[in-house]
């Protein structure tokens, strides 16, 4: 049995330090993770957070390695669903590979044990529509629409 992963791969025409800005900035993770938005001190060993526009805690874990520009891995688990919480932490790495004038981002999402993992199978619906909307926002300006808040908002 393997351990369960997911992997999204998206292909944003801007620049390294613009898509590395705009994922570890709280301000424009707002404007494209739903009003959550990030806080570390983006260093290894630093702790990390999601944090809800209204303050609740969503996600906490630590910064494992981190290569500004290239490459984040983050020790992650979720904090608002005991079932989820309950499984412990998963690993998330997001690499940035500039190529000519597009920069290729790899997030891969990955359970530390074998077996069903509830955690991997939520984020295969979040972080497709997160990634999406973090793309129109570098290339077009706007993030996508509703991706500004929580949908039951």
């Amino acid at each position: 049995m393997s351990k369960p992963s997911f992997v999204y791969v998206t292909y944003i025409r801007t620049t390294a330090e613009k898509l590395w800005q705009a994922l570890v900035n709280p301000e424009a993770n707002r404007q494209f993770w739903f009003g959550a938005h990030q806080e570390s001190d983006w260093k290894k060993g630093a702790p990390w957070k999601i944090v809800f526009a209204d303050g609740r805690l969503a996600d906490t874990g630590e910064i494992v390695d981190i290569d500004p520009l290239r490459r984040i891995v983050i020790k992650w688990r979720n904090e608002t669903m005991p079932e989820l919480k309950a499984e412990g932490y998963t690993r998330c790495t997001i690499t940035l590979e500039p190529q000519d004038a597009l920069v290729k981002l790899t997030v891969t999402h990955e359970a530390e044990r074998e077996g069903q993992h509830k955690m991997i199978d939520a984020v295969q619906s979040g972080w497709p529509l997160i990634l999406a909307s973090l793309k129109s926002l570098l290339e077009t300006g706007k993030a996508l629409e509703g991706t500004d808040r929580l949908p039951e908002e």
